[in-house]
């Protein structure tokens, strides 16, 4: 995937909404105000941190090298996934999948509630 497709699959979550708190060199996407994804660009090579479970944040270290620990993030809870086209589609996808689905779960409660209501439950099963 590149740069255009990552910001478009992300951007197609429900609720999601494109945000430069940073500067223009910087796309965070953000649902409900929690950020789940960075997209950037670093030494020319496309990029996005993506929130992750910590053990599975490393497994996916030790499997992939185009993911490495989040620049400028929590290294525990944040991997940096190179858009280097090493990695398939589907896999980029679901590490977005995963971020998405630990920020919504973190949501306050009130927040998860209307999403339930607008969307279904399923948006919240873990990924």
């Amino acid at each position: 995937m590149d740069y255009q497709a990552v910001k478009n699959y992300c951007l197609a979550k429900p609720e999601a909404e494109l945000d430069y708190p940073f500067g223009p060199d910087a796309a965070v996407i953000k649902v409900r105000g929690k950020l789940f994804a960075i997209l950037s660009e670093r030494q020319g090579v496309a990029q996005v941190n993506l929130k992750c479970d910590p053990y599975r944040a490393q497994a996916l270290r030790d499997l992939y090298p185009a993911v490495i620990p989040g620049y400028h993030m929590n290294k525990k809870h944040w991997n940096t996934v190179l858009l280097d086209h090493t990695l398939v589609a589907s896999e980029i996808e679901l590490m977005i999948d995963h971020s998405y689905s630990l920020i919504i779960r973190s949501l306050k409660r009130a927040d998860r509630q209307f999403l339930s209501l607008r969307y279904g439950d399923a948006l919240f099963e873990p990924i």
